[in-house]
């Protein structure tokens, strides 16, 4: 089921909290929707989940409109929020026996929906434990579980792995990827490696408008356009070496790292590696290192998303 995003906007008083928003998700694609504290993630997937309604524009979940066919949307959605809301003193079969009943989840169907989920989200262990008895992942997983116990077609996710450690990590974002590759999913979070993991692409807001879109492979990819090497010269005094770098003219900076190599950024869309080479020989320098470094995910938000 496809997700259409139409110059959605979302004002409180004089604020934009969404500005003029438009993007799509298509059938089977896990979406990475990133941005800042306060860029207007959640805000957007509240609209889309019909739990907030929007100032302008319009959301077509499977052509479904948030404005006029609400009731169609929250059955085709599963929603995780970012604070997961248990009843802790119920016992995991019973909550999603639960969640099944207030979902629409027809009786001769429930058990059978409720024993597929304790399996895809591996809760057969603890279904029978309170909910305040578990750790945090199995929470996460109850509250996965109870998103998808209507078979929903989406999946919203807001931070779905917070608070979780590393292997727990591990284990939702496998549980995450297993699930879209029949489902369409939007997936927030601030864990910026498991986006790159999980996401098929990516889209980063900033004060409500789209800043940056593609694939992770394509964000990286367009951040490099000024090349970045690690070099490391020896016979050589490192002040000097440090301002001879400085004056070549495809070089744009000079840093020293802590394990004294010279970290080389050159002018945009050119390329150093030459003049430093060159350098090295008129000088009788030794040049022991000169790595290409790549730019990840974290340098692409931080480009984007920190204010001038």
């Amino acid at each position: 089921m496809d997700i259409q995003v139409k110059n959605l906007t979302k004002k409180y008083g004089d604020q934009k909290a969404v500005d003029a928003l438009s993007f799509n998700v298509s059938t089977g694609e896990i979406l990475g929707f990133l941005g800042p504290n306060g860029a207007g993630k959640t805000t957007t997937m509240k609209i889309i989940t019909c739990y907030l309604s929007p100032s302008d524009g319009d959301v077509l979940v499977g052509g479904y409109s948030v404005r006029n066919d609400q009731q169609m949307i929250k059955q085709s959605i599963g929603y995780l929020p970012e604070h997961n809301p248990l009843y802790l003193d119920m016992a995991v079969i019973d909550y999603l026996r639960f969640a099944a009943t207030i979902q629409g989840v027809k009786k001769a169907q429930t058990k059978d929906r409720i024993r597929e989920m304790i399996k895809v989200c591996g809760l057969n262990k603890e279904k029978h434990k309170k909910i305040g008895e578990l750790s945090k992942g199995y929470r996460q997983r109850v509250g996965l579980a109870q998103a998808l116990i209507h078979d929903p077609e989406v999946l919203i996710l807001d931070e779905p792995t917070t608070g979780l450690d590393p292997n727990q990590i591990v284990e939702i974002r496998e549980l995450i990827k297993h699930i879209g590759s029949q489902k369409t999913v939007i997936l927030s979070t601030h864990i910026l490696p498991e986006v790159e993991a999980t996401c098929d692409r990516i889209i980063i807001i900033n004060n409500g408008s789209i800043v940056a879109e593609g694939t992770p492979e394509q964000l990286r990819k367009e951040a490099s356009g000024q090349e970045i090497s690690q070099v490391r010269i020896e016979d050589a005094i490192g002040d000097e070496v440090f301002s001879r770098l400085r004056e070549l003219t495809s070089v744009a900076s000079v840093d020293l790292l802590p394990n004294g190599c010279f970290s080389v950024e050159s002018q945009f869309e050119q390329s150093s590696r030459r003049d430093i080479f060159r350098l090295c020989v008129d000088n009788n320098w030794v040049l022991t290192e000169m790595t290409p470094i790549e730019r990840d995910l974290e340098d692409v938000f931080r480009n984007v998303t920190i204010e001038n």
